[in-house]
């Protein structure tokens, strides 16, 4: 069996506002052994982002870690100090913020931020970091490696500037890589190669994932568990095959109706009805049943607790107590 490398246990990260406290985080848990990729799926405001964060600590102020722990090889995270958090950030945790145009810095060239990287997080000296960061470059498939070293980041592409992300995020070689929708804005082709490059990288290094994505679609083959997360709670989780060809929760099936399908022919695409849910106003039960064509009056009042469907296989919604949930039973 896989060792656990990461354990998240009851995790919430609030953001106090003059209106109240936004719980873009609300109690959630997971696991990621290593060598294996976990994707967390939902669309914008669900608390995927906020989550990767809270995993790094890089949270914006006023936003805090209120409850929970995080632990990093039983080390538990949300209570190290700065200093130790700064030898994990980079060097065992590693990021690939959304878009590379803004995460890149633009008056320092590829060379500069690449080897800062590199030199905070090891020994080695100029010249040697900055063989390191050819390395990466050609590692990620960076075409003349040597002269886009010299070039500012507004003169790549945005596929160039993806690869050049992922490979100041690897350069450390970490044992964890976040990717936070890192085929975001790419063309097919460009998003296809990163996702392919990403899982060559994955089995060369040994390295764990945590894929964040608002597209079930982009993560089908790639990982080996998917959660999904709404208004920061996980409403379901399972393997690749249970969330794809047997949803249990209305709002995953919500999200596997809007991908777009080579044989649909000439049949519309079905939206999500409705609105996101206010995260200052959260409702007492579940907080997809306003938008869900299913909803029953429980629904309403009653948060659901995570029922187990299958043993690789839970998800939280009243329609799986109603029906048996296939044996499973509540584990709340």
């Amino acid at each position: 069996m896989a060792q656990t490398l990461l354990q998240v246990k009851n995790l919430h990260t609030i953001f106090p506002t003059d209106s109240g406290e936004v719980r873009a985080v609300n109690g959630i848990n997971f696991s990621l052994a290593r060598g294996k990729v976990l994707g967390i799926v939902g669309e914008s405001g669900s608390g995927k982002s906020v989550t990767a964060y809270s995993i790094l600590r890089i949270l914006d102020n006023p936003g805090r870690i209120s409850e929970g722990s995080i632990l990093f090889e039983d080390e538990d995270i949300v209570t190290l100090p700065p200093g130790k958090m700064r030898q994990i950030r980079g060097a065992r945790i590693s990021i690939i913020f959304q878009d590379p145009m803004t995460s890149l810095n633009p008056v320092y060239t590829v060379e500069n931020q690449l080897t800062e990287a590199i030199r905070l997080h090891t020994d080695r000296n100029r010249a040697q970091a900055r063989e390191r960061a050819l390395e990466m470059l050609q590692l990620v498939g960076v075409n003349e490696p040597r002269k886009r070293l010299k070039q500012y980041p507004y003169q790549l592409s945005g596929g160039m500037r993806q690869r050049v992300m992922i490979a100041m995020a690897l350069a450390c070689e970490p044992d964890i890589l976040i990717a936070d929708e890192p085929t975001t804005a790419l063309d097919v082709t460009i998003q296809a190669q990163i996702l392919e490059l990403m899982q060559e990288l994955k089995d060369k290094l040994g390295m764990s994932i945590i894929m964040i994505t608002h597209d079930l679609g982009v993560i089908a083959e790639m990982c080996d568990e998917i959660i999904v997360m709404y208004a920061g709670r996980v409403c379901e989780r399972g393997t690749a095959d249970e969330i794809f060809y047997n949803p249990r929760h209305e709002y995953t099936k919500g999200l596997l109706r809007s991908i777009p399908k080579l044989d649909y022919g000439k049949e519309k695409l079905t939206p999500i009805g409705g609105s996101p849910v206010d995260l200052l106003n959260m409702p007492r039960g579940c907080a997809f049943a306003a938008r869900c064509d299913s909803a029953m009056k429980v629904c309403l009042t009653q948060q659901p607790e995570e029922i187990a469907i299958n043993k690789d296989h839970m998800a939280s919604c009243w329609l799986n107590v109603r029906d048996g949930g296939e044996g499973g039973q509540a584990n709340g």
